[in-house]
C-alpha cells in the first residue's frame, strides 16, 4: 500500500474515531453523532439554514437530513419555518432546548481536543493543519473546475428546448474534443 493511500484511510479513520469519542461522551445529554454535528452547525451559521444547505454541510442527501430535522423538530432541539423568499425552502434554527445544551457540546468537544491533542507539540500541530488544509483546498477546488467544466458542456452541447444539437441526445467522445477543446 502506498503512502498516499495509507494517508487516506489514516485520514478517514481518524476522523471517524475523533467523532466516534465525541459521540459516546454526548450520548448521555440525548445526542447521536448525526443530531449533535446537524446542531453544531446551526450554532454556527450568522442566520438559519436551508435544509439543502445542512445536507451539504454534513456531507449527506437531502432526504436524509429531512428525516433527521423531522426527529430533532419533534425533540424540541430545532424549529423549522418557511422562507419568506421562497415557500418550498424550509429554514432551520436551533430551538430553546439546543442553546441551552451548545455550550455542554462544546466545552465536552474542548476537553475532547484538549485531551486528543496533549502530546502533540505546536509545531507539528501547525504543519499538520497546514497540509490539511492544502489538500482540502486542492479537493474543493478540482470540484468547482469539474462543476464548471460540465456547465460549460451542457451550455455548448443545449439547445434552447434543452436537446442536444443534431438531435443527439448523448455528444460523441469527438463532438466533445472538438467543441470543448478536449479533456484534461
Amino acid at each position: 500500500m502506498s503512502d498516499n493511500e495509507s494517508f487516506g484511510q489514516l485520514l478517514h479513520g481518524t476522523a471517524r474515531a475523533w467523532r466516534q469519542k465525541l459521540d459516546e461522551r454526548l450520548k448521555p445529554v440525548g445526542l447521536s453523532q448525526a443530531k449533535w454535528r446537524t446542531l453544531m452547525h446551526l450554532s454556527i451559521a450568522q442566520d438559519a439554514l436551508t435544509q439543502a444547505e445542512i445536507a451539504a454541510r454534513l456531507g449527506v442527501e437531502e432526504p436524509t437530513v429531512v428525516a433527521l430535522l423531522h426527529r430533532l423538530e419533534r425533540e424540541a432541539w430545532i424549529t423549522r419555518t418557511n422562507s419568506p423568499h421562497d415557500r418550498r425552502c424550509k429554514m432551520v434554527l436551533l430551538g430553546r432546548r439546543a442553546q441551552r445544551v451548545i455550550a455542554q457540546i462544546n466545552a465536552t468537544a474542548d476537553r475532547l481536543r484538549h485531551e486528543l491533542l496533549a502530546d502533540i507539540t505546536p509545531s507539528d500541530l501547525k504543519t499538520c493543519m497546514r497540509v490539511l488544509e492544502r489538500i482540502r483546498e486542492r479537493a474543493e477546488e478540482s470540484d468547482s473546475r469539474q462543476s464548471a467544466t460540465r456547465r460549460r458542456l451542457a451550455r455548448v452541447f443545449a439547445g434552447p428546448n434543452g436537446q442536444t444539437k443534431r438531435r443527439h441526445s448523448i455528444p460523441s467522445k469527438s463532438t466533445i474534443s472538438r467543441r470543448a477543446g478536449g479533456f484534461k
